[in-house]
């Protein structure tokens, strides 16, 4: 089980890729978190959903992303704005996995749904329409 107080204990670092990052809608979620700096991850590829993006584990040419050091209580609230599932991860929209970034290990969130159809992002970044 990855609950926010076991998770902070292997990796107190999160990777984020869509509407958390700087200057977009859900960021405010990240306010009181220390932003570490940006990256590219090849280990995952996103999907254009719309109002939000989609990764999944996939290998691509480097999305973009933005590392932030965080605490249990951020990581809490940011389990339940995607809705992953601690005792149940597979069932919950997003799962919580760790990934290697520029910064150390950090979680990202990648997505539990069908992606068949959405627009491909193999490299750069989302960006909201």
């Amino acid at each position: 089980m990855h609950t926010p107080t076991l998770a902070i204990t292997r990796t107190p670092l999160v990777a984020v890729y869509g509407t958390l990052k700087r200057g977009l809608h859900n960021h405010h979620w990240l306010q009181h978190a220390d932003f570490l700096g940006e990256d590219r991850l090849t280990s995952a590829t996103l999907y254009d959903l719309g109002p939000y993006p989609a990764a999944k584990p996939e290998p691509s040419r480097g999305i973009e992303v933005e590392v932030f050091q965080v605490d249990a209580r951020l990581l809490a609230g940011l389990d339940r704005l995607e809705d992953y599932r601690v005792r149940t991860p597979r069932e919950g929209d997003y799962d919580r996995l760790i990934h290697a970034t520029r910064f150390g290990p950090a979680w990202l969130y990648l997505y539990n749904r069908r992606v068949t159809g959405f627009p491909v992002i193999r490299e750069g970044a989302w960006r909201p329409r």
